[in-house]
């Protein structure tokens, strides 16, 4: 029962970290104005395949975060003081952006708009699976001790891509709902959620036994 509970914790805990990251809400404005002028059928192929494309970039940094931290010589407590400062920054961003920033700046918009497809870039990378996702991610591996915590995280990792496949397909009726002014509403929500995050990441990394003995050797060695 115990280790339903930690699988269960591991997957809510990952679904909660990545959601005020991915924004499926706040990507949504952008998505509509980068496919403008496409038909609803490609506007939802482009979304189901921005979706998968998300599901397998960040997949590749859960299984190849190991090799990444090893390779570089990079420590858990490293990861995640330098995932919370990112995710901390981002989230400052979200609550300071004003309703026209939203959505992304109108050069980029104007590029991805003369695209054909936009499944990858700039909807997969960087809109949904960025640098703020895969910080997420990372983060979460230190977490991880076997196999099914593994599966956990990438369960989680589904479920947001779902949900944000539904959002996205259902962007043209939900933003008339909603409205500028329940969009901006829910990106400075977000990116309240995202610096709280960042910071806890930032403390747990900070607090690292790991890290605690490694400052208590050097010191001890002067």
């Amino acid at each position: 029962m115990s280790d339903l509970f930690h699988l269960w914790g591991i997957f809510l805990g990952t679904f909660i970290g990545l959601l005020p990251v991915v924004a499926p809400l706040s990507a949504a404005p952008m998505f509509l104005a980068i496919t403008e002028g496409q038909s609803d059928e490609r506007r939802h192929e482009q979304a189901r395949w921005g979706c998968l494309y998300m599901v397998a970039i960040l997949v590749s940094f859960l299984i190849g975060g190991r090799f990444i931290m090893t390779f570089f010589g990079i420590s858990i407590p490293g990861i995640r003081i330098t995932g919370g400062i990112l995710l901390t920054g981002i989230g400052m961003n979200m609550l300071a952006a004003h309703r026209s920033d939203i959505g992304g700046d109108a050069s980029e918009r104007e590029a991805a708009r003369q695209k054909d497809d936009i499944s990858f870039s700039p909807l997969a990378m960087p809109m949904l699976s960025g640098p703020g996702s895969i910080a997420v991610t990372l983060g979460f591996t230190s977490l991880a001790t076997g196999w099914a915590d593994y599966i956990a995280i990438i369960a989680a990792i589904v479920a947001m891509a779902t949900l944000t496949y539904i959002i996205l397909r259902l962007a043209v009726p939900g933003m008339k709902f909603i409205g500028p002014v329940g969009v901006n509403a829910m990106t400075r929500i977000m990116g309240f959620l995202t610096m709280c995050i960042g910071v806890q990441f930032v403390v747990n990394g900070i607090l690292d036994p790991e890290l605690l003995r490694g400052l208590g050797a050097a010191l001890s060695g002067r």
